[in-house]
């Protein structure tokens, strides 16, 4: 594989009213330090407040829809209606759940027009996807010149998946090139092992279950070195038209935002 042309990225302090338009500057060489937690969501909307407006979607957004500037417009989106989401995630039971507005895959987005959108914010979404760099073309190609990609992805070392091993970048290419139905049973067994704590055949019967139920389970996993390689890979590797503008750890997430320049 060749070596990433330099990514972009700005590092600028989320108390500011948003800029006109992020300036480019060569990426540091390693992530920035790690914050000691925070509240998530008043994190994400200063940043929201820094980079986002216009008319966008949101992907996913079930309990913790973002806080976004005044006068943005968005829709959401999810792959079932809000009385299947509740049936979905039945621990979700007592909270409100953000109804979709558009009921649409967030890998393909089929109903959304190219060069349509002023932004695409997905939360704690990535991770669930079976093709990542698959999904980072099609959301690339619904934002207008000047969008901007919003993602929170959680920090591999403060969840559940810990005991996982990070994604490296080539399995990430392998499911783009090959398809993701080459690891996706896989991916379940390590899901049924590393997470769930299940051994031997109780193991595998878990794994297939899940795989037969299409559980929407973490495919890939990441500690903040290892998404921000990926995200500098990703750009390269999808000849992103665009860079990556912002980047910050708290603790428990990643959050990084892409900007599209042409």
């Amino acid at each position: 594989m060749t070596q990433p042309t330099p990514m972009r990225v700005q590092m600028q302090p989320l108390f500011q009213q948003p800029a006109a338009q992020p300036q480019q500057t060569p990426v540091p060489q390693q992530p920035p330090q790690q914050k000691q937690g925070g509240d998530k969501r008043i994190l994400r909307a200063f940043a929201a407040r820094r980079y986002l407006g216009g008319s966008g979607i949101e992907i996913g957004a079930l309990g913790t829809p973002l806080d976004l500037p005044p006068n943005t417009q968005v829709k959401y989106v999810d792959r079932m209606g809000l009385d299947a989401l509740y049936r979905e995630f039945p621990e979700m039971a007592q909270r409100k759940l953000q109804a979709p507005d558009i009921i649409d895959n967030g890998e393909t987005l089929e109903t959304i027009p190219d060069g349509s959108l002023d932004f695409i914010v997905a939360n704690h979404f990535l991770e669930h996807c079976e093709n990542l760099l698959g999904t980072l073309r099609v959301h690339a190609a619904k934002l207008r010149k000047g969008g901007r990609l919003f993602y929170a992805v959680p920090n591999r070392d403060h969840t559940f998946d810990r005991h996982r091993q990070t994604t490296p970048f080539a399995h990430l290419v392998q499911d783009d090139q090959e398809g993701p139905e080459k690891a996706r049973a896989a991916h379940y067994l390590e899901w049924a092992t590393l997470v769930s704590g299940k051994q031997g055949d109780e193991a595998q019967q878990l794994a297939d279950r899940l795989q037969r139920e299409k559980y929407s389970i973490h495919y890939h996993a990441w500690d903040a070195a290892a998404w921000f390689n990926t995200l500098a890979l990703a750009v390269d590797y999808n000849k992103f038209p665009g860079f990556v503008a912002h980047f910050e750890l708290n603790l428990h997430e990643m959050l990084a935002v892409l900007v599209r320049t042409k």
